[in-house]
């Protein structure tokens, strides 16, 4: 979660912002000296986010019809505790997991990479009731087990829990609060500023009140729109979607929790030039790209298509410093940019002048089968004339770009998760 790849890593941030203590870490932040397993995406140290991006990587690459090594699933699956439960990484599972410290977050991209695969029914029923066992009793969960609930981490449970055909409102805690319940109370209602209304929180600050939190806004709202990975690709015309700077709308939807988070979301990326932004204490702004990445998924996956595709072109022209993290592929990044495009329908193959899907292919292993229409291989991409205008992944962008990559990954530094990267 203190890595840069880690796209998840929001709770850390969030508990920066709010001021509450920051989850339990299973290992230290020092890179990992063993060598990579041989079915793992990326090269990086994946002691936070080794699960959260190959579960990421195999949705992305299942959609754009790529058949995963054998490798590639059986490490994911592999790394699932005999409970059910997904750590952030574990270097050797056969010696078994320490309870405390498993990811919820981590779990719930294991849970939707593995529904969408298929022919893993066991797998996912063991997570289902993991998720039940560790509920806390207001609903919610936490990133680890035993910790107060917080937004993202219950938002992500809740899209998990709707990929696996398990309705959160039968989830319940022992105060009788839903998965749904815990998601809700997490949640800016109509008694909010209207510029906050329908954001997440990441938990409530020492006094109870509840904060906006963009990075908890953009995950839970996916879950609050009923939505998983992946979101279904555009189909026909779309319906016309409320204009983000119009106060009126905002106020008529607060009280419809899908409504009020894609409104609250559209908003802020109107406001912030189609990207959002995190700031750590005493720090300037920083491009949060990840958020961005999960904004689009939330907001194609509620109905609000032309927001969502003018942040994913916004991602195209600029996120290069976020899939490349100082020079080396962020898997985690390039399956979030994937997912965008298909949610908005752009064309991963040519993101700008990227071929996302090459170039996440060849972090891992060989894949099984790829569609015979592939584009070119990530050499011809690298080669492809680079654009003076600004826009696209031109390979100037990926030059020198570690001096910025850090700064975006919704973790900033990139939960999530990497988080989730």
């Amino acid at each position: 979660m203190l890595t840069a790849a880690r796209l998840g890593a929001v709770a850390l941030t969030a508990a920066v912002f709010a001021g509450t203590a920051a989850p339990a870490f299973a290992a230290s932040a020092s890179p990992s000296a063993a060598p990579l397993p041989a079915g793992l995406y990326g090269k990086s140290d994946p002691t936070y986010d080794g699960v959260w991006r190959q579960g990421l990587s195999l949705i992305a690459l299942h959609t754009q019809g790529v058949t995963p090594a054998d490798s590639a699933v059986g490490w994911l699956t592999g790394q699932q505790c005999a409970d059910g439960g997904w750590p952030s990484y574990d270097a050797t599972p056969a010696k078994g997991c320490t309870a405390a410290t498993e990811d919820t977050n981590a779990t719930a991209v294991a849970v939707q990479a593995l529904v969408a695969l298929g022919g893993h029914d066991a797998a996912v029923s063991k997570a289902v009731a993991w998720y039940r066992k560790i509920q806390n009793a207001d609903g919610g969960w936490a990133y680890n087990p035993g910790s107060p609930s917080d937004g993202n981490s219950t938002g992500l449970v809740v899209s998990a829990l709707d990929a696996a055909k398990t309705d959160p409102a039968t989830l319940v805690g022992k105060s009788g609060k839903s998965g749904v319940d815990g998601l809700h109370a997490l949640q800016l209602g109509c008694t909010a500023a209207m510029a906050e209304q329908g954001a997440f929180a990441y938990q409530p600050d020492k006094s109870g009140k509840l904060v906006a939190n963009d990075a908890s806004s953009a995950q839970a709202a996916l879950a609050a729109g009923g939505a998983f990975l992946p979101v279904a690709a555009p189909t026909g015309a779309a319906a016309p979607t409320p204009s983000a700077s119009t106060a009126a709308s905002a106020s008529a939807s607060c009280s419809d929790s899908a409504a009020a988070a894609s409104q609250y979301l559209a908003q802020r990326l109107s406001s912030g030039g189609e990207h959002l932004t995190s700031q750590l204490a005493g720090a300037s702004p920083t491009t949060d790209y990840a958020s961005t990445g999960w904004a689009v998924l939330s907001l194609a996956g509620s109905g609000r298509p032309d927001d969502a595709r003018r942040a994913a072109q916004w991602l195209r022209d600029n996120g290069a410093p976020w899939a490349q993290n100082n020079g080396t592929p962020s898997p985690a990044a390039l399956a979030t940019l994937i997912l965008d495009a298909r949610a908005t329908g752009l064309d991963p193959h040519r993101f700008g002048t990227a071929d996302l899907v090459t170039q996440l292919e060849a972090t891992g292993p060989t894949p099984a089968a790829t569609p015979a229409s592939s584009a070119p291989a990530a050499s011809a991409v690298a080669s492809a004339p680079a654009k003076t205008s600004g826009s696209g992944f031109s390979p100037w962008w990926i030059i020198g770009v570690g001096l910025v990559a850090g700064a975006g990954i919704g973790l900033f530094v990139s939960f999530s998760r990497s988080k989730r990267g």
